[in-house]
C-alpha cells in the first residue's frame, strides 16, 4: 500500500517532504534526505579508486564509468555511446534539432540547460571563474581551464606534421590548414578565401568600411585591434621591437622586419614587368603606378593627380604655403616645401656636385 501512495504522488504532484532549510518539497522521504546532503556537505560514496567522494550512489555509479570506460547508453540514429542517460538525451537534440531551453531576454533557444546558463552570463556579465594567477575572470569553466594553459605553458596539442604544439584544439584546426592549404571561409563579395574565420571577418570590414576599434587619445579607428594597438604606442612611445644589428627600435614587427632588409639587402618583392625588386610590398605597389599610369591621389583644390600619398602632399604645400624643412646652415633660415629641394639647396652651401 506505501508504494502504491508514493506511486499515486507522481501523478498528484504531491510533495509532502519538506526540507527546513530551504523549504523545498520532496514526493519522497528519501529524496529529501538526499537532498539534505546539499546542505550538510555529507558525502557518503567513495570511489575506490581515486577516493572521491558523492552523495548519492547513483552518482558515484556514474563516477566510476570514468575509470572503467563503460559506455551504456548508446544513440540510435549515429551509434554513438555515453556514460549518462542525461548526456544520451542531450546529444540526440542534435538529431532532433529540438531546443526546450530559451532565453527570456533574447528568445534565443539551446539543447542543454547548461549552455542556456552560460549564455545568461552574456546578459548578466557575470564571470564566476577566476584564474587564482592573474585574476582575469571567465564567463564559463572550460574558457577558464584553456587560459591557465597560458601560465602553466601546457600544449596539449601536437600537429603530426611539424611536432609544433598548441594550447588550443582550433588553434591547431587551423595551423592543419598551413598544410593542407585548405581555405574554408570565402567573401561572398569578391570570392577570396581565408583559412579562418577572424581572418575572413577581418578582411569582410575592407568592403563595409567598419572600424570598431577606437583609439582612445585621438579618436582615430581602426579595422581590426592589433592595428589599434599598433597606433597606440604612437603616443605611449613604446617600441618592444629591437633590431640585432643596430638596435634600432620599432613599434611594430612588421616595421622590424622591413628594417631588416636594409641590412640583409633582401628584395622579395619583384615587379612582372621589368624585373625590378623591392624590398617591401607597398614600394612594389608605388613602382607599378608607373607601368598603369594609375594616379590615384587627387587634389581637392586643383584636381591634379599623383600616383604617390607623398607626392601630394609636397603638391598641397603649394597652395597652403606651408614650408615645413628649414636650412640651418649659418643662420641662412631658408624654407622649403619639400626635403629634396632642400637638399638641393644645401649644396650652395657645401658646394657639392652632384
Amino acid at each position: 500500500m506505501g508504494s502504491l501512495k508514493m506511486h499515486m504522488r507522481t501523478h498528484t504532484g504531491e510533495k509532502s517532504n519538506r526540507c527546513d532549510k530551504c523549504n523545498k518539497h520532496f514526493s519522497r522521504l528519501g529524496y529529501l534526505k538526499i537532498h539534505m546532503r546539499t546542505h550538510t556537505g555529507e558525502k557518503p560514496y567513495r570511489c575506490e579508486e581515486c577516493s572521491k567522494q558523492f552523495r548519492t550512489p547513483g552518482h558515484l555509479k556514474s563516477h566510476m564509468r570514468t575509470h572503467t570506460g563503460e559506455k551504456p547508453y548508446r544513440c540510435e540514429e549515429c551509434g554513438r555511446q555515453f556514460s549518462e542517460l542525461h548526456s544520451l538525451k542531450n546529444h540526440m537534440r542534435t538529431h532532433t534539432g529540438e531546443k526546450p531551453y530559451r532565453c527570456e531576454e533574447c528568445s534565443k533557444q539551446f539543447g542543454e540547460l547548461g549552455s542556456l546558463k552560460s549564455h545568461m552570463r552574456t546578459h548578466t556579465g557575470e564571470k564566476p571563474y577566476k584564474c587564482e594567477e592573474c585574476s582575469k575572470r571567465f564567463c564559463q569553466l572550460n574558457y577558464l581551464k584553456r587560459h591557465m594553459r597560458y601560465h602553466t605553458g601546457e600544449k596539449q596539442y601536437e600537429c603530426e606534421q611539424c611536432s609544433k604544439q598548441f594550447v588550443e584544439l582550433g588553434a591547431l584546426t587551423s595551423h592543419m590548414r598551413t598544410h593542407t592549404g585548405e581555405k574554408p571561409y570565402k567573401c561572398e563579395e569578391c570570392s577570396k578565401e581565408f583559412s579562418e574565420l577572424c581572418s575572413l571577418k577581418k578582411h569582410t570590414r575592407t568592403h563595409t568600411g567598419e572600424k570598431p576599434y577606437k583609439c582612445e587619445h585621438c579618436s582615430k579607428q581602426f579595422s581590426t585591434l592589433g592595428s589599434m594597438k599598433i597606433h597606440m604606442r604612437t603616443h605611449t612611445g613604446e617600441k618592444p621591437y629591437s633590431c640585432e644589428e643596430c638596435s634600432k627600435q620599432f613599434g611594430d614587427p612588421s616595421t622590424l622586419k622591413k628594417h631588416l632588409r636594409t641590412h640583409t639587402g633582401e628584395k622579395p618583392y619583384k615587379c612582372e614587368e621589368c624585373s625590378r625588386q623591392f624590398s617591401d610590398r607597398s614600394s612594389l605597389r608605388k613602382h607599378m603606378r608607373t607601368h598603369t599610369g594609375e594616379k590615384p591621389y587627387k587634389c581637392e583644390v586643383c584636381s591634379k593627380q599623383f600616383s604617390q600619398a607623398g607626392s601630394l602632399k609636397v603638391h598641397m604645400r603649394t597652395h597652403t604655403g606651408e614650408k615645413p624643412y628649414t636650412c640651418d646652415h649659418d643662420g641662412c633660415n631658408k624654407k622649403f616645401s619639400a626635403l629634396g629641394n632642400l637638399k638641393v639647396h644645401m649644396r650652395t652651401h657645401t658646394h657639392e656636385k652632384r
